[in-house]
């Protein structure tokens, strides 16, 4: 397989937010993937946490030591800046966000030289978030969703918000939608962010599984579906630092 057959993504972690970490940790992350450029690198989290050295500790996580979180002085801007430097030395082909939110977007945009060429968002029915899809197709903004499932992506976390919550895919109205087109309710589940106009990244070593999802896009679901669907929301969020470091702190606020 030749490389440009390959879409290659990666994404800068918060401990790399400084203007002159960002491109000897690119480097890395290309000499560890074997690689000389990605096809696209992410800011994972609007975040910035004190710099680790990698010989020290890598991945470093959320914490500098023990269970201490030690922010950076680094901006957005100062990052964004730095990650339009790997677009004009060939290290990577787009750059884009993840995890922002609406405010912190158009604060980026009035400085951007280079747009970013998506947002990756976590995007579930309990989490529809159509005012930031309504906001990126604006702005010309690719949306690309995680966590398609919702909580079944965090109960390896116990998180007891998603230990509590009914899977989606077990769902009786998604049930009675799947049986509706004779397809798994993963399918529907995936279809439906598809026809809202996201991209879809699920997570699969299972080829059958891959097979499946890969699917999805071969049906329709009806603008009722889609719209009862929607209805599930309750803007329930389950990727953010207060919930997803571990061991978890009272220091790190909502991820907003």
């Amino acid at each position: 397989m030749k490389r440009e057959e390959l879409f290659i993504v990666s994404k800068l972690w918060n401990t790399f937010h400084n203007g002159e970490r960002v491109e000897p940790i690119v480097k890395k992350q290309l000499a560890d993937w074997g690689v000389d450029y990605f096809d696209l690198y992410l800011i994972h989290f609007p975040v910035a946490l004190e710099y680790v050295d990698p010989s020290v500790r890598y991945p470093p996580g959320w914490h500098y030591e023990g269970d201490e979180i030690r922010p950076s002085n680094a901006s957005i801007q100062e990052t964004w800046t730095a990650m339009e430097g790997l677009v004009g030395k060939g290290l990577a082909k787009s750059i884009g966000i993840s995890n922002f939110q609406g405010q912190l977007i158009y604060d980026l945009l009035r400085y951007a030289k280079i747009r970013p060429a998506t947002l990756q968002i976590e995007h579930h029915p309990y989490l529809v978030q159509q005012e930031l899809l309504n906001l990126a197709k604006k702005e010309g903004i690719t949306v690309t969703a995680y966590s398609s499932f919702g909580p079944a992506s965090f109960l390896e976390f116990n998180m007891q918000h998603a230990v509590k919550l009914t899977p989606l895919i077990e769902d009786d109205t998604i049930q009675k939608i799947a049986a509706k087109y004779n397809r798994p309710a993963s399918q529907v589940l995936l279809r439906w962010a598809t026809q809202r106009g996201l991209a879809i990244i699920p997570k699969s070593t299972r080829e059958p599984i891959m097979i499946s999802n890969l699917q999805s896009i071969e049906f329709d679901l009806s603008e009722e579906d889609i719209a009862t669907i929607s209805a599930f929301n309750r803007g329930i969020r389950f990727n953010q630092p207060s919930n997803v470091s571990p061991p978890h702190s009272p220091s790190l606020l909502p991820l907003m």
